[in-house]
């Protein structure tokens, strides 16, 4: 996801995305402790996917 396409999100559906990303993060740390994932790199990306998504809700809090 890029930058541009999390601007167009209203807030509450990017909060609601966040929670999902969130999750579905957890879920593959637990899942690549126990036998790892065939794509590694995905765990680097959901991880700056929500970086991503924490800094758009972070600047709209700002410019309120």
């Amino acid at each position: 996801m890029k930058n541009a396409e999390i601007r167009e999100i209203p807030t509450k559906e990017l909060q609601e995305r966040l929670e999902t990303e969130v999750a579905a993060y957890e879920q593959l740390l637990m899942t690549h402790a126990v036998s790892p994932v065939a794509d590694p790199s995905k765990i680097k990306a959901d991880r700056r996917n929500i970086a991503r998504i924490k800094t758009e809700l972070r600047q709209r809090e700002l410019n309120k």
